[in-house]
Formats: C-alpha cells, sequence, structure tokens
C-alpha cells in the first residue's frame, strides 16, 4: 500500500485502500499495522487531522480489527 509521509511525534507515514477499507499506519518505531473496515469518511479526517496521533489513540486504537505487517 502506499503510503505518505505526515509531520507527527508518533506517525510516520499513513496510507488507505478505500476498495477494502484498509487504514496502514507507520509508526516512528518502524511498526506497521493494518486497521480494517475503516470508513473512508474517517480517513479523510484522519488525513486532514492537525494531530495524527491524537486522532490515532481517540479514534483509532481499539476501535478496528487490527493486523501488524510490518
Amino acid at each position: 500500500m502506499e503510503r505518505k509521509f505526515v509531520e507527527s511525534s508518533m506517525i510516520r507515514s499513513i496510507g488507505y485502500d478505500a476498495s477494502s477499507s484498509i487504514l496502514e499506519i507507520e509508526f516512528n518505531n518502524g511498526q506497521v499495522w493494518q486497521y480494517f473496515d475503516f470508513p473512508e469518511s474517517f480517513w479523510y479526517e484522519f488525513e486532514n487531522s492537525e494531530s495524527k496521533g491524537k486522532f490515532f489513540h481517540r479514534e483509532i486504537k481499539n476501535q478496528y480489527g487490527e493486523s501488524r505487517v510490518g
């Protein structure tokens, strides 16, 4: 999945596949995680959020099925 780099103290890059509703996040520690059944509307909110880390903790963490892929 193609990801774009973001300015964040916690997250290095983010990507989204609308056809499968999968969000992919690369954290600054090098780990890459995928989050399943992630709504496309939330992708735009996440992508445009001022703080990616705060959005992640508030809206994503422990809210979706997840899998470490890297």
